[in-house]
């Protein structure tokens, strides 16, 4: 589990904030404010339990103390179709705890793929990640970023052309689980 963790940790690092995918990480990241937690979870139940306990620690901690959850799920949706399906339950959880206008899911994969793409487009690269992850985001975070962002809705953009512009080599470099 700890080689899991590890490799999240090197991509969060040298892609997410390395590559500047997301412009909001690296400062939280670098003052601790990112927990990364392992689920082993093998049931729809039990890794909504561990959803449900990572919501309720991101409540009750300021945000000062912590901004973000990262779940890695190890124990099931190695397949990206189920997984897929798994975010819809993840989100009816949100709605049915009352925690939608709080949080949000941001989604990562091995398999990730936007609809309209083929598996090997590299602008998929922007949302793949070495194992299935679930990113709990508090909205009020996302809502203040962006307020001080010039022009949010060019990040996914400028995000995909990044990836496309990678030789092969340097896409093997930076998503070595890939191969």
């Amino acid at each position: 589990m700890e080689a899991v963790e590890q490799q999240i940790r090197e991509w969060v690092e040298r892609v997410v904030i390395g590559l500047n995918l997301c412009p909001f990480a690296g400062t939280p990241y670098k003052n601790g404010q990112v927990r990364i937690t392992l689920s082993p979870a093998e049931t729809e139940e039990a890794l909504l339990d561990d959803l449900r306990r990572e919501l309720q620690l991101l409540k009750d901690s300021p945000v000062e103390t912590l901004e973000t959850t990262m779940i890695a799920v190890t124990g099931m949706l190695a397949n990206f179709d189920d997984y897929n399906q798994f975010l819809d339950v993840a989100d009816d959880l949100l709605r049915d705890e009352g925690w939608a206008d709080d949080y949000q899911i941001a989604s990562f994969h091995p398999q990730y793929m936007f609809g309209g793409t083929r598996a090997n487009d590299p602008g998929n690269l922007t949302n793949r990640s070495p194992c299935p992850i679930l990113h709990i985001i508090r909205e009020a975070s996302i809502d203040q970023a962006l307020a001080d962002y010039p022009d949010p809705d060019s990040i996914p953009r400028r995000n995909v052309r990044l990836m496309k512009s990678l030789s092969r080599q340097e896409r093997r470099g930076y998503f070595p689980w890939l191969e």
